[in-house]
């Protein structure tokens, strides 16, 4: 599943946020080669973000999918997404920084039971110490890890 997170100190109301994330969806799918159906976006406005010495408009961004990237593909989704923010937000593109994760399919993934029993997803957060940290959602069920 390909996920965009984004994150500026722009505030972001809820009709811009559901163009950015169309918009955004879109263009992911599109580049990636995904279907729309797998994509994931998360647009967090009003961060606190000072970026080169200043809190002008800026944005941060993260891509992490199972496959799909490479350094065309990184350059297409990096153009593309600071056009959207350019557009929906006037975040000009020297104030946004994306980085990219490509993961092997063994690290990232969600698990739904039937519902009755509740909902397991893992979530690769950020590579720390060489290795990653995983967040674990458990919503009711006893886990051994």
């Amino acid at each position: 599943m390909p996920t965009l997170k984004l994150f500026t100190n722009i505030p972001v109301d809820s009709v811009i946020a559901s163009d950015i994330l169309k918009d955004a969806t879109k263009a992911v799918a599109k580049i990636i080669g995904k279907p729309e159906s797998y994509v994931m976006i998360l647009v967090n406005g009003g961060v606190p973000i000072a970026f080169a010495g200043t809190e002008e408009p800026a944005a941060y961004g993260e891509v992490i999918s199972i496959g799909g990237l490479n350094p065309t593909v990184n350059g297409k989704l990096s153009s593309t997404i600071a056009e959207i923010l350019q557009t929906k937000l006037s975040i000009d593109s020297s104030r946004f920084y994306i980085k990219f994760y490509d993961v092997e399919r063994i690290a990232n993934g969600s698990a739904v039971h039937d519902g009755s029993f509740g909902v397991i997803s893992w979530e690769i957060d950020a590579p720390i110490g060489g290795g990653f940290q995983e967040t674990v959602v458990d919503a009711g069920l006893d886990l051994v890890l």
